[in-house]
Parts: structure tokens; C-alpha cells; sequence
């Protein structure tokens, strides 16, 4: 993960809005791997600026990713979560990846009660992680 300060490599900033803090119950490396895939695949795609935001909505966390590149048409949106899919914009853009880090990202979040969409943006693409909230009984 990059510093706030941004990426001297890139020169791409990441900001990141914490709401409020809160627990969910879950295997620590997949979900790293789950965000680092969603890290890694804004970071291969923005021009800029990576937005995370992270807050409590209805009993659940909700972590949204959003990068100010190109962004995802709605009629892709379900095929970027099919294995080895790689969108014709994103294999002219760079050489790296495999189209495995999305589809592995959601699996991760379905097998912790949760789920990865990508949703409605202004700019760039959205993706937005939504897993349960741990209370203690």
C-alpha cells in the first residue's frame, strides 16, 4: 500500500476516510489479499487519485475503492469478476495482470457473508465491499 502522500514512482495519490471504527470477523491474509487486489487493480488503472473509503451502513462494513481512470460500462461490470477476463481498455493499458485479482477478490468477500460489486460513478471505477459487521453475543 502506498502513503497518503502519494507514489513517487506513479505520482498517483491514495486518500483514505475511515467513518468510524468498527470489527469484522474474518481470515486476516484473505482479507489483505482482497484488498490488495482491489488496490492494486485501482492503482493499475487511475490516472491520479485512488479514493477508500471505509464506514458503517446497516449493520455492515462498507469499503469503497474508487480510482479516477476510465472506469467500468455497466455492461462489463459482472464480466470483470470472471476468471481471466481482462477488458480490451485494460490490456492496451498496461501489460500486468491476469484477470484472476477481481474474481479472487469476490470470492473472498462471498465467503465471509459479503459481497464486491462495482457501482455508479461520476468518474473512474467504483468497486464497493460490503461484509457484516462482528458483534459480540
Amino acid at each position: 500500500m502506498r502513503s497518503p502522500g502519494g507514489d513517487q514512482q506513479t505520482g498517483r495519490v491514495i486518500l483514505v476516510i475511515v467513518a468510524c471504527p468498527f470489527v469484522v470477523s474474518g481470515d486476516p491474509l484473505q482479507l489483505v489479499r482482497l484488498l490488495t487486489n482491489l488496490l492494486d487493480n485501482a492503482e493499475r488503472h487511475a490516472e491520479r487519485q485512488i479514493l477508500v473509503t471505509v464506514r458503517q451502513q446497516d449493520g455492515e462494513a462498507v469499503l469503497e475503492v474508487l480510482d479516477d481512470g476510465a472506469g467500468i460500462a455497466p455492461e462489463h461490470r459482472e464480466m470483470v469478476f470472471q476468471r481471466f477476463t481482462r477488458l480490451d481498455a485494460s490490456r492496451s493499458r498496461d501489460a500486468g495482470g491476469t484477470g484472476l485479482g477481481l474474481p479472487i477478490a469476490r470470492e473472498i468477500a462471498h465467503t465471509h457473508g459479503g459481497s464486491l460489486t462495482i457501482e455508479d460513478s461520476d468518474v473512474g471505477a467504483r468497486f464497493v465491499l460490503r461484509l457484516p459487521v462482528f458483534t459480540e453475543r
